[in-house]
């Protein structure tokens, strides 16, 4: 076992450079980055500038005859030298590009964000007077809050539903679950989340549940159970919207899973035995059919922790890391895409490590020492 993880953690190592070498090359040489966005804004506050004063001068000359038409004249002449005048110089170009760092090589630009990395030295965000790694702690509480209730709740309920529908397979109660569950996994969470505000925050019938922020402005000066309840209040709808689809699509996954250890004959076997079907169901059937529930819970973790989220943030509010990753590839905020894209590979990694260990706690039979990674 200690071989395999070995293995696997020296693995890690070249697909984390594998993924920052591809994205690095997408991302670095996408058209609008830092450098041409701060340019454009400040060509814009050049822009305006000179808007306000040709519209004062406008003002000043107008109805004044022949003298303020000359004047205008002299006016419309410097106002044409100022426009040929106005692009930014090639100084303040150059001190822009070192301010971003690309005055250096692609190269020597990639290798020395990587060396940061391996020392988990993230730099500051290009847009916000913030560290990246404080900044990603910041907006974790609510990533952590959505994730981690919408997992329970999804996992909590899939799974007894999903084998309850495999020990009534084919009845009454299997085809109607089946049809609610089936609604659930084509309506989109963000299109469901609109639903929810319609119906129960302020849309066009009642006004139940608050649109914005996991707490109430005066959170801190309620009771412990006043806090509880007013934290739960506001997570019901967000809650609800990302766990339709999730909740869908494990409730079949563990159907399936479980009907096809069911009809296994080591099952026959066991009920021959004279064994209760609580003990075949729970004793045998329950470890094997778990395994592909298993192995999709790291991608399920990574997604509701820090993708799955984006658009149900956006609809009410929420300001975590689907929203930051979103408006930082906006923004071309290089130092808080690549440091995200790089805790996300290392998390995302490390769970699926955890996941196969999981499988042989659950199952002994599987053995990872004679497996060839």
């Amino acid at each position: 076992m200690a071989a395999y993880i070995l293995r696997r953690l020296l693995l890690m190592i070249p697909t984390v450079f594998g993924i920052m070498v591809v994205s690095f090359l997408v991302i670095q040489f996408a058209p609008g980055g830092p450098v041409e966005q701060a340019i454009a804004r400040y060509s814009g506050m050049e822009t305006s500038a000179l808007s306000r004063v040709t519209g004062a001068a406008e003002g000043d000359f107008a109805g004044q005859g022949t003298v303020g038409a000359t004047a205008a004249e002299g006016s419309g002449g410097q106002q044409g030298a100022y426009r040929g005048a106005r692009g930014l110089s090639p100084a303040f170009i150059a001190q822009l590009e070192e301010q971003y760092g690309f005055d250096k090589p692609p190269l020597e630009r990639f290798f020395s964000m990587i060396w940061d990395f391996l020392r988990f030295d993230f730099g500051e965000s290009y847009y916000r007077d913030i560290s990246v790694i404080d900044l990603i702690v910041e907006k974790m509480p609510v990533s952590i809050s959505l994730g981690f209730w919408m997992l329970l709740i999804s996992y909590g309920i899939s799974i007894p539903l999903g084998i309850a529908k495999a020990v009534r397979d084919g009845t009454r109660f299997d085809i109607w679950t089946s049809g609610v569950v089936i609604v659930g996994y084509a309506i989109p969470g963000f299109l469901f989340a609109i639903l929810l505000i319609v119906l129960f925050a302020g849309g066009s019938f009642w006004s139940i549940f608050p649109l914005r922020g996991l707490t109430s402005a005066n959170f801190a000066s309620m009771p412990w159970y006043s806090q509880i309840l007013d934290y739960a209040w506001h997570m019901a709808l967000p809650i609800a919207a990302m766990a339709i689809g999730a909740f869908a699509t494990s409730t079949l996954l563990v159907k399936n899973s479980f009907l096809d250890e069911i009809r296994k004959q080591y099952v026959t076997t066991a009920r021959a035995k004279g064994l209760t079907e609580n003990r075949v169901l729970y004793g045998h059937v329950f470890r094997n059919a778990m395994l592909i529930v298993i192995a999709g819970f790291p991608g399920a973790f990574i997604g509701a922790f820090f993708g799955g989220s984006l658009l149900i943030e956006t609809i009410f509010s929420l300001d975590g890391l689907g929203l930051l990753g979103f408006q930082s590839v906006l923004n071309r905020d290089y130092p808080v895409i690549f440091a995200t894209l790089y805790i996300f590979s290392l998390v995302g990694l490390i769970l699926g490590l955890i996941s196969d260990l999981t499988y042989m706690w659950i199952d002994p039979r599987i053995d990872f020492e004679t497996r060839e990674v």
